[in-house]
């Protein structure tokens, strides 16, 4: 495969870890496999752009040519006043004439993109604190916002800062194999690869407070979803009567002792199905929803309860975006 040719894009006000993240994750992959990426920044003005820490970037002047085959936008504070300008917009809607070109956001990026028109009808993520600007300033983009990233067609969002890394090793794994992508997460030092309908949300963050005396339950479920998690057992673990505990839970996470271990191998079922696991059966079974007649009814309830869809319609859309 040829070497593909990124722009990033920057603006007055940009998230420098949505550019920095990304940029390291093809750095390696350039390292591992000489001439795969090559890259320049641009922004609205060329010069030194400042970043929101305060700390400025150098970038080149928004390309006029069209020697590049991927477009990274970058989110942050800034990204407001980046949407409305009118040249910039202008610029991306040239830019994704380019029926070969993938366009690509992270974070707040994605608002960019929408104000531009690129995502109307498409699939699209953000970061979660953007999600209600961006349903009431874009209705017509089908916005995702519980996605770590989203691919439709040759678009590709991605929801806050790391997500940006995830992403990159998407791209990476779409451009030249699993092989690679996982060899530059190894060098990143990072799990590869969150899947892109993996929650912006864990489950287990969620559930847990700070110094929390379930915290490390907590983390024994989540390592062993295929064990028995009744109640009783559960609490044992925690050294409580069962009644005690039950009240003791949920004042602290909000929720029964059922309902998260369901809400923790749902998470856990999702992220499988997303990563192409090869059935839908061995999720069933590894994540804890049983072996016998009606174990796979059991997942499908969990999922229609916490995500309203079943199953198999994740695995159909996991397959369609590889």
């Amino acid at each position: 495969m040829a070497r593909c040719r990124i722009v990033f894009l920057v603006f007055p006000g940009f998230q420098q870890l949505d550019i920095a993240g990304p940029l390291a994750a093809f750095e390696a992959a350039e390292h591992l496999l000489p001439d795969s990426y090559a890259w320049r920044f641009a922004a609205p003005r060329g010069g030194l752009v400042r970043s929101t820490s305060g700390l400025a970037w150098p970038a080149q002047g928004l390309p006029r040519g069209q020697n590049f085959e991927l477009l990274l936008v970058s989110g942050g504070d800034g990204v407001d006043a980046a949407a409305r300008n009118g040249a910039l917009l202008r610029w991306l809607q040239r830019a994704a004439r380019a029926r070969q070109r993938r366009i690509a956001s992270v974070c707040s990026g994605s608002l960019l993109l929408a104000a531009a028109g690129l995502l109307d009808g498409r699939a699209a993520t953000t970061h979660w604190s953007r999600t209600q600007q961006f349903r009431q300033a874009h209705p017509q983009v089908r916005l995702q916002p519980d996605r770590i990233h989203t691919r439709d067609g040759r678009f590709w969002t991605s929801a806050g800062i790391s997500a940006g890394i995830d992403l990159a090793l998407a791209l990476i794994a779409h451009d030249h194999g699993e092989a690679l992508a996982r060899r530059v997460a190894q060098q990143l030092v990072v799990y590869h690869r969150r899947p892109g309908g993996q929650s912006q949300f864990s489950a287990l963050l969620e559930l847990q407070r700070p110094q929390g005396r379930f915290a490390a339950l907590l983390d024994h479920v989540r390592s062993h979803l295929a064990d028995r998690h009744a109640v009783e057992d559960l609490a044992a673990r925690a050294c409580m009567s069962p009644r005690h505990f039950a009240r003791a839970f949920r004042a602290e996470t909000g929720s029964t002792p059922a309902r998260a271990v369901e809400r923790l191998r749902v998470e856990a079922a999702r992220a499988a199905l997303d990563s192409g696991a090869a059935s839908v059966q061995q999720v069933v079974r590894d994540c804890g929803f049983g072996t016998g007649v009606g174990a796979g009814e059991r997942m499908r309830r969990a999922f229609h309860r916490l995500l309203g869809q079943p199953p198999a319609a994740l695995k159909r859309s996991a397959a369609q975006a590889a």
